[in-house]
């Protein structure tokens, strides 16, 4: 559970401020919105299956300005496309 304690000289907004900074880094917005509706455990395990999938091609695939050069659209100059 989060807790600010307000100090004496402390306004109401700068704590209201760091109470929204502490629930936003614990994560209990996005945990709030994510049980807001009830998901089936098969939607669940397809969500995860395309995140995991999702995650491993970005891994296999470099990224990087080489691999924009070997592009079909990579720079002009290889192109010999003119301004």
């Amino acid at each position: 559970m989060t807790k600010v304690i307000i100090e004496a000289d402390e306004s109401f907004e700068s704590a209201l401020k760091r109470f929204k900074k502490q629930c936003e880094k614990a994560g209990l917005l996005s945990e709030f919105k994510k049980r807001q509706h009830y998901e089936k455990p098969s939607v669940r395990r397809k969500r995860k299956a395309l995140v995991a999938r999702k995650l491993a091609l970005l891994s296999r695939e470099p990224a990087g300005p080489a691999r924009l050069a070997d592009a079909p659209w990579g720079s002009q100059e290889q192109s010999g496309a003119c301004s």
